[in-house]
């Protein structure tokens, strides 16, 4: 696995947000769900597509918090942008299980 420098890891920009909607994205290949998230004051609501429909229903969704990359282009898919990359971590069947959050803490901060 090649090594990266701390500098290289500040590079990716991680921040929490509470999820404030969630909805069915139509058109995907993959089923997947819009979710709008707060990432606080400085970041504000960002949208992004996640593939979250193995696990999660949209209503299970909205007040939960999860981490994200904020710093990525935003990417076109399907009929939105998605602004931000919600980030979880597969599991054995390739599903989506996103990060907790075991703590509730502000919206938009940093992961160090």
């Amino acid at each position: 696995m090649d090594q990266i420098t701390f500098d290289d890891f500040q590079r990716v920009d991680i921040r929490v947000g509470t999820v404030t909607a969630a909805e069915i994205n139509p058109g995907t290949r993959k089923p997947a769900y819009i979710l709008s998230v707060d990432l606080g004051p400085e970041i504000g609501v960002k949208r992004s597509s996640a593939q979250l429909t193995a696990h999660y229903q949209p209503e299970e969704l909205v007040g939960r918090q999860v981490a994200a990359v904020v710093n990525f282009p935003p990417r076109q898919i399907a009929k939105m942008v998605s602004e931000v990359l919600v980030l979880g971590f597969p599991d054995a069947d390739g599903e989506v299980v996103l990060i907790n959050i075991d703590h509730s803490v502000p919206n938009g901060g940093k992961l160090f």
